[in-house]
């Protein structure tokens, strides 16, 4: 019997969130191994030095160390809902890239400096981008959700929880909406639990082919 892949994976990470709702979706079998970042296991480090999560570790002792190419690869074998079908990269990058940059300096001022505004309105001027291209559609690439929903949904809430109230009071009705929808979704919600932190001693936690709702 071939042994589910391992994943390292912190809770509140959006490249984590991103990787484990792709997982779950998917219904491939993985044991989740919830690390704390202030002391990272050695297995973590022994498997991928960077020592970021997540990385999943297949059977055959094949790192995925990279969030998108783990939700590709879960995609690529069992792909219900036809995610891989709204594979925007261009958009994808974009927030990975300028996005996560003007978001990191927004949001942790104590690690980049003093907060700027321009780093806020920077992030709110992709935003708008999003906003207007969910005129067009529910989702970011047609009615249904798809990989670019759920590849940058997790940046965006981090963006919303800096500052909720303002953030409400954005002229970003649909994307808002389009973010409580996807926060409220069960498959979120199975994707937030919460498990203990992992240990060697301790066994992982196994998904063991988790509803897709």
């Amino acid at each position: 019997m071939i042994e589910p892949p391992i994943l390292y994976s912190f809770r509140r990470c959006p490249y984590a969130i991103r990787a484990r709702m792709a997982l779950l979706i998917s219904e491939v079998p993985f044991n989740l191994r919830e690390v704390r970042l202030r002391d990272k296991p050695a297995d973590l480090i022994a498997v991928s030095p960077k020592a970021t999560v997540p990385v999943l570790v297949l059977a055959t002792g094949e790192v995925i160390d990279e969030s998108l190419d783990i939700m590709r690869w879960a995609l690529r074998r069992h792909d219900p809902e036809g995610w891989l079908a709204g594979d925007d990269r261009g958009l994808i990058e974009t927030f990975d890239g300028a996005f996560k940059h003007h978001l990191d300096r927004y949001k942790y001022p104590d690690r980049f400096g003093p907060p700027a505004p321009d780093h806020r309105d920077a992030c709110l001027d992709l935003l708008l981008l999003l906003e207007n291209r969910l005129a067009l559609s529910t989702n970011l690439c047609g009615a249904r959700r798809a990989l670019t929903d759920i590849a940058i949904m997790p940046f965006v809430r981090q963006f919303a929880g800096v500052d909720p109230g303002w953030f409400g009071q954005q002229p970003l009705p649909r994307l808002q909406a389009w973010l409580s929808d996807h926060r409220e979704s069960p498959l979120f919600y199975r994707a937030m639990l919460r498990p203990e932190p992992w240990s060697p001693a301790a066994s992982a936690f196994s998904c063991d082919r988790p509803s897709s709702t």
